[in-house]
């Protein structure tokens, strides 16, 4: 089992940054890796990246020296199941609502006596060649994240339950399906959405845990980064747009 890097900078008290990969390409996540982000998060929720996909873009990010994370669709154990096993060091679970949902997620991401993962020789465990199972589920269960979407009013309202669930690495904040759950879709720079993210964030931070967010900039970065949260999380792909868009822009005058 590979240590796992992004959680030790931020048991260190530091700030990673990262990107999602919503398009099945590992060169595009080779790429994205080379220029300096702690983590990708490969996007299964959204993104139409299958399994076999995702194993060779976790590759990818391994080679250069990032760490792989997964964003599955869904908090279901079989999902869970597969993201771990093709090597995923941890994964974005969306839709906690409850603290209930919350240690399910749990439960699904870790090998027992913790919780109720299912065991085989997957590439994760290196196919069970170099080492024995027993031995590979204690540093699993130690490695793999478990990064809690936090995106609605709901959860935001059961906060408390969610913060009081052991074996959670990051409380991930997304603006846009909080404006979603609003009834205000697409609007995150409202007022009543960067409030609930904000207060949120602080709650998290002032209960000893690690807080994330999504942000479109880097004055957003700042913005969550003073407020406490460590865990940053973006879109490569839309940065590298914009600055290709500026940059003709300079040029065509």
């Amino acid at each position: 089992m590979k240590t796992n890097q992004l959680k030790r900078k931020l048991a260190a008290g530091q700030v990673a940054v990262g990107s999602f990969v919503y398009v099945p390409s590992s060169k595009l996540t080779e790429i994205i890796g080379l220029a300096d982000f702690d983590f990708v998060v490969i996007d299964m929720e959204h993104g139409p990246i299958d399994t076999s996909i995702a194993e060779d873009m976790v590759r990818a990010a391994e080679g250069v020296g990032t760490t792989p994370l997964i964003r599955v669709a869904h908090n279901s154990p079989h999902l869970i199941l597969r993201a771990l096993d093709i090597g995923a060091q941890g994964l974005h679970v969306p839709d906690i609502d409850t603290g209930e949902e919350a240690q399910q997620a749990v439960s699904r991401s870790k090998y027992g006596p913790v919780g109720t993962r299912g065991l085989a020789g997957v590439r994760a465990a290196d196919y069970g060649l170099k080492g024995s199972l027993a031995d590979y589920t204690v540093e699993a269960n130690e490695e793999t994240m478990m990064i809690a979407h936090v995106e609605s009013a709901t959860s935001v309202e059961n906060l408390d339950d969610l913060l009081a669930v052991d074996g959670i690495d990051v409380y991930y904040l997304g603006p846009a399906d909080m404006s979603n759950s609003l009834g205000i879709p697409g609007q995150a720079k409202d007022p009543r959405v960067v409030q609930l993210v904000e207060d949120a964030i602080v709650r998290i931070v002032e209960a000893g845990k690690v807080a994330g967010c999504m942000a479109g900039t880097a004055d957003a970065a700042k913005r969550y980064v003073d407020l406490g949260a460590l865990y940053i999380a973006s879109h490569a792909m839309k940065i590298m747009v914009e600055a290709s868009r500026a940059f003709m822009q300079e040029i065509r005058g």
